[in-house]
């Protein structure tokens, strides 16, 4: 029996077939070597399991001797590297969003997450856990800093930045999992197991072949090869992330089919993906204003919202109650700015590396500020938040 937020299921069916119903058994599976990860660190001394679980990550679980049998199991997984992974394709697909700098950046906030919001059930664990207003500008911080660790050279060989912090929310899922199936409010007819399979495989394509497509509508060009590159990247997170392989796209187009058919499924934004929403184009509008840390109530009827609007869509825009501002007439400027710097790196000999460090430092300077020297651990949450 199928969740009742996988709607539209008739129509679904006359169009994909039996694809629906085998993505649909997705919604109640979830990731049990990370479960039993988390029922052993909370078996542990305050602490230690914890500490266990960083430094395998550091150093590897053979740095560990005395880590209980679930850290072995997760970490015979995480550390053998399947045979397609290539660590050169894999750093050129992190050039994409490097290159890209503050238009990824942009692209990720402003497209990206908003999108991940519009789902009614997928949005319920974020929803809960209470990062919504006031958590807002620190989620769109720890965000960044993954996405950044992740399309960092190198950054998901073991030991690497991306790759600790990959394994570390993998975890947290896997503890905010626990959660909110011991807290008594999560609805499973309604919503599906918390944090499941087809959540997390959706979650991925938002960094994937949704940040590609929010940078070609802001002007950019992206290579077919460069573009497969970085799938194949985020292909290999999934993998570290725990992502069951038969729902992990492994091209750009397998990845458009999927969201095809996981939003002919899907039902419409509700007042939790309006207040996401919110939250966040107020964070944004914030940190640019403002600066890092500011706080206040300011209204997100800025730029920032425009650039949303032109990134999703009216249609979506609109659900999700974005608001209209006379801004909307500058991005067609923006876009086309872009497209003719992008026009000229490709032409002009020996400006591929210049942008690529530009990038690199905005991404990196970015972060730094943000955090304002706070740093991330990616620790596992003790609570849902004001919400619990």
């Amino acid at each position: 029996m199928f969740p009742s937020r996988f709607v539209h299921l008739a129509s679904a069916r006359a169009r994909f077939g039996d694809r629906v119903d085998r993505l649909g058994e997705h919604l109640s599976r979830v990731d049990p070597i990370a479960d039993a990860v988390v029922a052993s660190v909370d078996a542990l001394p305050a602490g230690s399991g914890w500490r266990m679980f960083d430094r395998a990550t550091r150093e590897g679980i053979a740095s560990v001797p005395e880590a209980p049998e679930s850290f072995r199991a997760l970490f015979d997984q995480a550390e053998r590297v399947p045979a397609w992974v290539d660590w050169e394709t894999l750093d050129r697909g992190g050039q994409v969003p490097l290159r890209a700098g503050i238009l990824a950046a942009a692209v990720l906030s402003l497209r990206s997450l908003v999108l991940g919001y519009t789902s009614p059930a997928g949005n319920k664990p974020l929803a809960m856990s209470g990062a919504l207003t006031e958590r807002a500008p620190r989620r769109l911080h720890e965000t960044a800093r993954f996405v950044q660790a992740t399309i960092k050279p190198g950054g998901l060989r073991p030991g690497a930045d991306g790759y600790c912090i990959t394994l570390k929310v993998r975890l947290m899922h896997a503890r905010v999992r626990k959660m909110l199936l011991e807290s008594g409010r999560w609805n499973a007819a309604e919503w599906g197991a918390p944090l499941n399979q087809h959540d997390h495989a959706g979650t991925s394509m938002l960094f994937s072949v949704t940040l590609l497509d929010g940078l070609r509508i802001l002007g950019m060009h992206v290579p077919p090869e460069d573009a497969e590159a970085y799938m194949q990247l985020w292909r290999y997170s999934g993998h570290l992330m725990g992502i069951d392989p038969e729902i992990q796209p492994t091209t750009e187009r397998e990845a458009r089919r999927l969201q095809e058919l996981i939003l002919a499924t899907q039902g419409e934004p509700d007042e939790d993906s309006r207040h996401l929403t919110r939250a966040l184009l107020r964070a944004t509008f914030q940190r640019a204003r403002r600066g890092p840390g500011s706080t206040g109530d300011a209204e997100p009827a800025t730029f920032n919202a425009a650039l949303c609007r032109t990134l999703i869509g009216d249609e979506i825009a609109d659900k999700l109650d974005v608001p209209r501002t006379a801004w909307r007439f500058a991005v067609p400027l923006v876009r086309g700015l872009v497209s003719a710097a992008d026009r000229v790196r490709a032409r002009v000999p020996f400006t591929e590396g210049p942008v690529l460090r530009a990038g690199t430092r905005y991404w990196d300077r970015t972060i730094a500020a943000a955090l304002a020297g706070r740093g991330v651990d990616f620790g596992l949450p003790s609570r849902l938040g004001n919400a619990a």
